[in-house]
């Protein structure tokens, strides 16, 4: 399976985007599904994930509230809504594919798209 991310772009603090992860290849229905981010001189981090029926959800606590994450397996394709965006959410966001246990580690996913970049203008 191949997964592209997109949706990224430049947006002022306060702002809202939606970004998208669109799989290819292979359904991705029966996986769990995750987005990550990575500030330039940081480590990649946990955004959100969501289970492979799309009812179960869980986030960092740094976005819970602001940050929504979605999935339409008709369409195999998975959603991050970003709402009230701040300086610090400037990152490049991936998209990940989950074979593993835990939702928040980056080795637990074994399928990554290739990032698209969101940038916060404050």
């Amino acid at each position: 399976v191949q997964l592209q991310a997109s949706g990224g772009g430049l947006v002022q603090a306060g702002g809202s985007l939606r970004l998208s992860c669109a799989a290819s290849g292979r359904t991705v229905s029966r996986y769990s599904m995750g987005w990550f981010r990575q500030a330039p001189g940081k480590e990649r981090e946990f955004v959100a994930a969501v289970s492979w029926s799309g009812i179960t959800t869980f986030y960092a606590d740094s976005v819970k509230g602001r940050f929504t994450i979605s999935r339409d397996n008709a369409k195999n394709t998975v959603y991050l809504q970003m709402s009230t965006l701040k300086s610090e959410d400037t990152a490049v966001y991936y998209c990940a594919a989950r074979d593993g246990s835990y939702y928040y580690l980056a080795s637990s996913y074994d399928v990554w798209g290739q990032g698209t970049l969101v940038t916060v203008s404050s």
